[in-house]
């Protein structure tokens, strides 16, 4: 139908679902990234927690290893 005349209100609607969906898919992405982005902190975090626990472990082991050694053998 070429130069089918709409309602005012049938126009109205097709610019709010239209307005909505470029709308809504913009929060979306933007609280997407939000948490995106908060989840690569946390887990850099963790990541650094992880590999002070591991330096501190591994010095207790390398201390025990140490502290073995200087024992005198019978």
């Amino acid at each position: 139908m070429v130069g089918a005349v709409r309602s005012p209100s049938q126009t109205w609607g097709y610019i709010r679902i239209i307005s909505g969906t470029i709308l809504g898919g913009a929060l979306g992405f933007y609280v997407m990234h939000r948490l995106e982005v908060s989840y690569k902190e946390k887990m850099k975090q963790n990541l650094i927690n992880y590999e002070r626990e591991m330096k501190r472990r591994q010095g207790l082991l390398l201390e025990d290893e140490f502290k073995d050694s200087s024992l005198p053998h019978e």
